[in-house]
């Protein structure tokens, strides 16, 4: 019998598979998708590694995370600088200095802190994330940054979000408009799925497996289980579904060589059905004479992307989550089975901690 069976060929599965291995236990991997490599799966086309389920871009303050990735590949100098489009004006983001001065005609962080103080709408106890967007940057910015992108990629009201949804997005008094703050940020120079190949050689990987359509036999192909899938489907929705938020993509070839000039243009009125285009061949500054975009629209159903974190989907979580401790042979692992939002250094940290359990 097999020591670990790993369900999904992700960033966790395929880290986790690849500690395994080299302490010595037997693994095999199995995906329900044609590919390895979960969300960070790239397709080289025509010579443009395509992010075929959205942008990803590598990002840590984690040395020791950036040293381990880097084993499997080099890095460029890559950093994400997206601008907003709002009714046909192109802003800078994340709201920086040069985006005051494009709105408000105002160039010093002095300047914008007197604005501030005076647009600002207080809210003592802010209990969502319109409230909480307001009491920082009030409602002009708010309108163009904020409310009609929400209202799109969430499928709801800001006034029906929890604030830690958006308080990831910096606003800086300065002129940096660096999306990440950490460090170490790049792109995989020939893309992500290099990466994967790497973890995963020498191990039995199956895919096109679905592990619901036959989970007593693949049960009993292996001692332990390592799922990454959604947890709510692995308890077959017992205490309700978990909300998440999915994507589709619409990908097209131009015979131009720059169509946007920068890798993601994000759409924030709600006139606009796309939430973001972005441009692959920015991620590792191509310089072919055609170019590939995709356009992404946020969907409530689909393959699930995003976790709804808001206090009812939390509390069925957390049903799911005492159950998933009652079994030892079952280990749950990765943004899906966890619900919740991490990127990919936070998934590597994730994954490496577990595995030096189980190899102690």
């Amino acid at each position: 019998m097999t020591d670990y069976l790993i369900v999904g060929a992700g960033l966790y599965g395929s880290i986790v598979a690849n500690e395994l291995k080299k302490s010595g236990k037997s693994v095999i991997v199995i995906d329900q998708r044609d590919h390895i490599g979960g969300n960070c799966y790239t397709q080289n086309i025509e010579g443009i590694n395509v992010h075929k389920y959205g942008p990803h871009i590598f990002h840590t303050d984690n040395l020791d995370v950036w040293n381990y990735i880097q084993k499997f590949c080099d890095f460029n100098h890559f950093s994400y600088r997206p601008r907003v489009n709002y009714k046909g004006r192109m802003y800078s983001f994340p709201i920086n200095l040069l985006t005051f001065q494009q709105i408000y005609g105002i160039n010093t962080p002095g300047e914008v802190r007197k604005l501030l103080e005076r647009v600002r709408i207080t809210h003592k106890n802010p209990n969502n994330m319109e409230e909480w967007m307001l009491n920082q940057i009030g409602p002009d910015l708010y309108k163009i940054f904020i409310e009609g992108y929400t209202t799109k990629q969430w499928g709801r009201s800001p006034r029906e979000l929890p604030a830690s949804i958006v308080k990831r997005i910096p606003i800086r008094l300065n002129f940096d408009d660096n999306y990440y703050n950490h460090p170490y940020q790049g792109i995989p120079i020939g893309g992500y799925t290099q990466i994967f190949e790497k973890l995963l050689h020498g191990i039995d990987v199956r895919l096109n497996h679905n592990y619901f359509d036959d989970r007593d036999f693949f049960n009993s192909l292996a001692t332990n289980i390592v799922y990454t899938g959604p947890i709510d489907k692995f308890y077959n929705y017992q205490f309700g579904n978990l909300e998440y938020r999915s994507l589709d993509f619409e990908t097209e070839r131009l015979n131009i060589s720059d169509f946007q000039g920068v890798a993601g243009v994000n759409y924030t009125d709600l006139d606009v059905p796309y939430t973001r285009i972005v441009e692959h061949k920015h991620f590792e500054f191509g310089k072919q004479d055609h170019t590939i975009i995709t356009r992404e629209y946020s969907k409530s159903s689909g393959d699930p992307y995003y976790p709804v974190n808001d206090e009812k989907n939390q509390k069925i979580y957390d049903s799911y989550k005492s159950l998933s401790l009652e079994n030892s042979k079952i280990n749950f692992g990765g943004r899906l089975a966890e619900y919740k939002y991490y990127d990919m250094h936070q998934i590597i940290s994730q994954a490496l901690n577990f595995s030096s359990k189980v190899k102690d």
